[in-house]
């Protein structure tokens, strides 16, 4: 049976713990000190606010997930048939690995290398898949682990990258682009990307997706103030903000905001910032750009790719699509 081969230590964990505060009290300052406030979308996932989005998955609203986890069930066999072997399994933003656990049976002897931010999700990822596949969880930002992992590659090995859940929609269009090319930088011609993206859909629905009535969604944004006030001394009055979810139709993406419903002033100790909101200011948390199916075909071109194949799920529009280096 395989066993996990966790490469952390207690002297890593407190290292990589104090550099991701000092970066998360960094870009604090940065982003609320701009003329639009915005909060990077990442520092949503810590150990409640991953929790939250769990219960996210699972409201009958956001398809997105399911989409994304039947595509991958379906076709796991095409996926794992693909990809030569000896290989190793590389995932960005991994969580705890629920969706994964379909390619890693189909690849048997493969190595996992789940990447996040949350210790905690990484525990549980090494706990649920330790009987499917040999683990080395890495507690890193996307390409600091990407890094980490890539070094360890063992002579003829191929890498399958997962990037699932659409998390590429995340990132400004200019940067989704300069992102995966920097990707492409960490591999090999031969080694595959596996990527997820949401399409674009009637915006009633989209945005039901974002603000549930039951308010999942917005305990989830409005958590991100809760962390801030508990791990860099931020003095933040959550009930004097709100969750707006917004589809801006130019860009093609549903944006959520924390409005503030009131004048205010918030000091962040660690951040040393003492931040002012008019009534109605928001702070943008997160962008969740929509695609076309070409769009993808298109970026994996002007990235270093090209796609092998492609599925897009019949109930709840999403594609999940194997690029491979050239």
């Amino acid at each position: 049976m395989p066993v996990s081969g966790s490469l952390r230590t207690k002297h890593d964990e407190d290292f990589a713990s104090d550099g991701l505060l000092r970066e998360f009290a960094a870009d604090v300052r940065a982003g609320l000190s701009k003329p639009q406030k915005e909060l990077h979308s990442k520092y949503l996932y810590d150990h409640l606010g991953s929790s939250l989005f769990e219960a996210i998955t699972h409201l009958p609203e956001y398809g997105l997930t399911r989409a994304d986890e039947r595509l991958l069930e379906a076709h796991a066999t095409q996926i794992a048939r693909s990809i030569p072997t000896p290989a190793s399994v590389i995932e960005l933003g991994s969580g705890t690995g629920r969706k994964t656990r379909h390619i890693l049976k189909e690849m048997s002897g493969a190595r996992y290398f789940p990447i996040d931010v949350s210790a905690e999700a990484l525990e549980r990822c090494e706990y649920e898949l330790a009987g499917v596949a040999e683990i080395y969880a890495l507690q890193r930002f996307y390409l600091d682990g990407m890094a980490s992992a890539v070094a360890q590659r063992r002579p003829h090995e191929t890498l399958l990258v997962l990037f699932l859940g659409s998390t590429i929609g995340n990132f400004e269009r200019p940067c989704a682009r300069e992102f995966l090319r920097d990707l492409r930088r960490c591999l090999e011609p031969g080694d595959a990307l596996l990527i997820g993206a949401d399409l674009v859909k009637p915006v009633d629905r989209m945005l039901m997706a974002y603000d549930d009535p039951t308010g999942v969604t917005a305990a989830f944004n409005l958590n991100l103030l809760g962390r801030i006030n508990r791990e860099l001394g931020g003095h933040f009055q959550l009930r004097n903000f709100e969750h707006q979810a917004l589809w801006n139709g130019p860009e093609r993406r549903i944006e959520m905001h924390l409005r503030s419903s009131i004048e205010q002033s918030v000091y962040i100790e660690a951040a040393d910032l003492r931040a002012s909101f008019l009534a109605g200011e928001t702070i943008w948390t997160e962008s969740s750009h929509k695609f076309e199916p070409a769009e993808m075909l298109d970026m994996a071109e002007k990235t270093g790719f090209h796609v092998r194949t492609q599925w897009v799920d019949d109930d709840w529009p999403f594609v999940e699509s194997l690029w491979v280096v050239r």
